[in-house]
């Protein structure tokens, strides 16, 4: 029997004959997607969903999907799909990083000039007759400076078009290298400096913990006054009311968003401020864009369902059948020493080096970068995976390196993962053991045996008596459980690292606690 497919949102014809090409049975409903109660009925018949934005695969949804394999979301966006959930059933979501980026790049300067010369008040104002020339007084963009938040493939092009613009632009972006910022023409900052410099400020990055409200009143106090704030990323990289507050008061000179926290936004604190330009997420909102979307999502669907191929997949990694029995948790200890290190890294990385030693040198050492790769990256990025990992560091202008050597040690086999920063070289080595399971056996060149649970205490400290009965009393106090506990240290009173796995996220008044004592270096909550 032909595999079925649902296509819940507008897609392109071009996409459903894809899939009817190929021998899929497609259901063409655009408008499903809208309908809870409607797809939750209906999902259980198919094998796989093509969506955009307007359906929601939620939990719910995915509880009652008893076929489904692969949810596609044409775009990049997958804030409407439960991952989490979807993985727990085994179900692969991909998405289409890569297929709207010009659009949403050309939306971004678009918005710039719309709100730099008052296009859409003055438009109103003159087709109601007014005539109201002296009204609408604008700004010139040339050497002007724009400020990027996210410099990745979205923001190089916004870079590229200001630079044809006559603009100065400068960029915050942690994963930025100086060399790549060379080749882009930016000059690469911290955020500060871009809040203090910039004529104009466009956001180009996902919506993570770190960067949520990255835009908050604090942040626009520090920019110039009469400056601009674009924002056709992510809802929730600015504070809403704050940039009312500020565009109320005169201290910015206008806004542009193309994206809110609620959307579809109907209501909104912006709507109606002074100067302030409003469009409903339409960065990939053109014909050429939506064709590609739909077409690669179409692809990569057939693709899996059809032959077991699996490409852009946020929740799989890119393995053959014949090599996955043998590859599979190396490809788990891959990504969790790059989770491991990254979640450590707080400056922009230069340099990814991996050292495959013993067996795991003759296996598939391009989809164990990947996974490392994926590790490093998604901290700050999140919805990168194993494909689209190398392309990302790739345009960051980081330095992937492999080495493949004998074995070395007390180990058989091992992988070694070292990141290179602006400040430091940081290196974390595991190895998987008979029983299957990925294991630390190296933290900064400090021997120990840990395997990674889903929450971790990080410690570095100098070895000093008492501290373990302290570390163990301030999570007894908070009611925190120690599932096990791994040390490891150079010598009797040199540097000691702790690896604890707790039962829960550690409270951070307790890491600011455990920071606080003398001759402790570093404290960090962990999640795998």
């Amino acid at each position: 029997m032909a595999p079925k497919v649902l296509i819940s949102d507008k897609l392109s014809p071009a996409a459903v004959q894809i899939f009817k090409d190929r021998g899929i049975d497609v259901d063409f409903q655009p408008d499903l997607g809208k309908d809870k109660e409607k797809l939750l009925a209906a999902i259980g018949d198919y094998d796989g969903i093509a969506i955009r934005s307007a359906t929601k695969v939620t939990e719910k949804i995915i509880a009652a999907a008893d076929n489904l394999k692969v949810i596609g979301r044409a775009g990049i966006g997958v804030d409407n799909v439960d991952i989490p959930h979807a993985t727990a059933r085994g179900i692969i979501v991909m998405n289409t990083p890569f297929g709207n980026a010009i659009t949403t790049a050309e939306h971004a300067i678009a918005m710039m000039f719309s709100a730099a010369r008052q296009i859409p008040a003055a438009d109103a104002s003159t087709q109601a007759g007014k005539w109201e020339k002296s009204r609408f007084m604008g700004k010139e963009i040339t050497a002007k400076t724009l400020g990027l938040i996210g410099c990745g493939n979205i923001g190089s092009i916004v870079a590229d078009r200001a630079i044809g613009l006559k603009m100065k632009v400068v960029a915050f972006d942690p994963f930025l290298t100086p060399e790549r910022a060379v080749v882009l023409g930016v000059e690469k900052v911290e955020l500060d400096e871009l809040l203090r410099r910039a004529d104009f400020l466009t956001l180009h990055t996902p919506l993570t913990d770190k960067t949520r409200n990255i835009i908050d009143a604090a942040a626009i106090e520090k920019m110039k006054p009469g400056a601009f704030i674009i924002n056709c990323a992510r809802g929730g990289l600015v504070d809403e009311a704050a940039v009312r507050a500020a565009l109320d008061e005169g201290k910015l000179g206008g806004a542009a968003f193309d994206v809110f926290v609620q959307e579809p936004a109907k209501e909104n604190t912006l709507f109606g401020a002074p100067n302030f330009v409003s469009t409903p997420h339409l960065g990939a909102s053109t014909s050429e864009a939506q064709e590609n979307v739909a077409l690669q999502v179409a692809e990569q669907m057939c693709d899996f369902l059809l032959e077991g191929a699996v490409s852009n997949a946020l929740n799989m990694p890119s393995i053959s059948a014949e090599e996955a029995p043998k590859l599979t948790p190396f490809v788990q200890l891959a990504e969790q020493l790059g989770s491991f290190a990254g979640q450590l890294t707080e400056s922009g990385i230069k340099t990814v080096r991996l050292e495959y030693a013993g067996a795991v040198a003759d296996l598939n050492t391009k989809a164990l970068t990947s996974a490392a790769l994926t590790g490093v990256l998604t901290p700050l990025l999140q919805t990168v995976n194993m494909v689209s990992a190398p392309v990302v560091a790739r345009e960051r202008g980081i330095e992937v390196e492999e080495i493949r050597r004998e074995k070395k040690g007390a180990y058989e086999t091992y992988i070694r993962l070292t990141l290179v920063t602006e400040h430091q070289e940081r290196s974390v080595a595991g190895t998987v053991f008979a029983d299957g399971k990925p294991r630390i056996i190296q933290v900064k060149g400090i021997n120990m045996e840990a395997e990674l649970g889903a929450h971790m205490l990080y410690v570095t400290n100098e070895d000093k008596p008492g501290f373990i009965g302290h570390l163990g009393m301030e999570l007894g106090s908070a009611g925190v459980n120690i599932a096990t506990f791994n040390l490891g240290r150079i010598a009797a009173g040199q540097d000691a690292i702790c690896l604890v796995e707790v039962d829960g996220k550690v409270p951070q008044e307790v890491m600011d606690r455990l920071a606080a004592v003398s001759h402790v270096k570093q404290v960090k909550s962990l999640s795998f």
